[in-house]
C-alpha cells in the first residue's frame, strides 16, 4: 500500500525521476513525466490524439463540473470526437488528478471510451493539487490529503459514483445502451468496488490497480465483503510488494468473489506499488503495458 514509509523512500527517487524526464523529454509512446498542466476548467473542447500501438481515435476533452449529493465535483472529461462510446469513471491515486492521470485518460479515450477522471477530494479542494507524484512526495502530500481522504468511504464514494453515472448518461458522447466501466489506482482501487456496488445496474466492469485496502477484516465496508452487491466483472491487479506484505489478501478476495458468484481475475504483477502510473518512481513499463492490455480486454468483453 501507499503509506508514509514508502513515500519517505520515494521522495528522492520521484524528484530524480522527474528531473531526468524533463532533461530527456517524453519518449515515443511514453507519457511525459513533467507536468505543465493546462487549466482543467476550460470552456472549449480541445482535440488530442492518443498513441496505443495502433491508429488512435481523435479525441475531445474539457474540464467539467457535476452536482453530487455532497456538492460540486470537478473532473476531466475526454472522449472520441465522434460517435457514442461506453463511459468510464476514472479514480486517481492519492496524488489526485494531474497530467499523468489526464494522459492515461486520453490514451483510453483514444481506444473508444468516454472517460471521466474525477477529483475525489472535491469536498475540500478544487482542481489539481500536485503537478506530479514527485511534488506530492516532496511537499508533504500524505499529510495534506489525510483529512480529505478520511471522508472517502463506501457511502461517500457510492454517492459520487451514482452522480458520475447519471452525468455520463446525459452526455452525447456516451452510449447508454452499453455498460459503464470504472478503474482506480492506489486508494482509488477500492473505490471501483464501492462504485460497482452502488450502481450495479450500470457499472459492468471494474479494475483495481495496486489498490490498497481491498480486504479489511472486521470492517463492514471492506470491498471484499460487498461483492454480493456487485454485478460487474473485476480485474484485481496486485503489486508484488503489496502481496509480499499480505499474501493472504488475494486468496481472501478470490474466495469472496467465488462465494458472491462474481467474475474476478485476481493476479500479482511484476511491479511494485504504483507500477502502472508513469510519474510514479515505481513505474515499470512492461508490467504497466500488460496491465493496460488486461484492462482493454476487460472492457471489450463487458462494455
Amino acid at each position: 500500500m501507499c503509506d508514509e514509509a514508502k513515500l519517505a523512500r520515494w521522495a528522492r527517487e520521484a524528484v530524480s525521476r522527474r528531473t531526468f524526464g524533463q532533461m530527456a523529454g517524453a519518449g515515443a509512446g511514453m507519457v511525459a513525466l513533467s507536468a505543465c498542466a493546462p487549466s482543467e476548467m476550460t470552456s472549449a473542447e480541445q482535440t488530442a490524439s492518443a498513441t496505443t500501438g495502433g491508429a488512435a481515435m481523435a479525441t475531445s476533452e474539457r474540464g467539467v463540473r457535476l452536482e453530487t449529493a455532497d456538492g460540486t465535483m470537478d473532473a476531466f472529461f475526454v472522449h472520441p470526437s465522434e460517435g457514442e462510446h461506453p463511459g468510464v469513471i476514472f479514480w486517481p491515486d492519492i496524488a489526485g488528478v494531474r497530467e499523468a492521470k489526464r494522459n492515461m485518460a486520453r490514451r483510453l479515450a483514444g481506444e473508444g471510451y468516454a472517460v471521466l477522471a474525477v477529483n475525489p477530494y472535491y469536498r475540500d479542494v478544487t482542481g489539481e493539487q500536485f503537478a506530479d507524484f514527485a511534488t506530492f512526495a516532496d511537499s508533504g502530500g500524505f499529510q495534506k490529503v489525510g483529512p480529505w481522504r478520511e471522508k472517502l468511504d463506501a457511502d461517500t464514494i457510492g454517492r459520487d459514483a451514482r452522480a458520475a453515472v447519471e452525468w455520463l448518461d446525459r452526455q452525447d458522447a456516451v452510449d447508454t445502451s452499453r455498460g459503464i466501466g470504472t478503474q482506480g489506482y492506489c486508494m482509488g482501487g477500492p473505490f471501483t468496488i464501492w462504485s460497482a456496488a452502488a450502481v450495479p445496474g450500470r457499472i459492468d466492469a471494474a479494475a483495481s490497480f495496486h489498490g490498497g485496502g481491498l480486504v479489511r477484516e472486521g470492517n463492514p465496508q471492506s470491498p471484499h465483503d460487498m461483492l454480493d452487491e456487485v454485478e460487474a466483472a473485476l480485474l484485481i491487479a496486485i503489486a508484488q510488494d503489496d502481496d509480499a506484505e499480505d499474501p493472504q489478501a488475494k486468496e481472501t478476495f478470490r474466495e469472496a468473489a467465488r462465494a458472491a458468484d462474481v467474475e474476478a481475475e485476481v493476479e500479482v504483477y511484476a511491479g511494485d506499488h504504483g507500477w502502472t502510473v508513469p510519474d510514479s518512481p515505481s513505474y515499470a513499463q512492461a508490467a504497466a503495458e500488460r496491465a493496460y492490455g488486461e484492462l482493454l480486454q476487460l472492457y471489450r468483453a463487458n462494455l
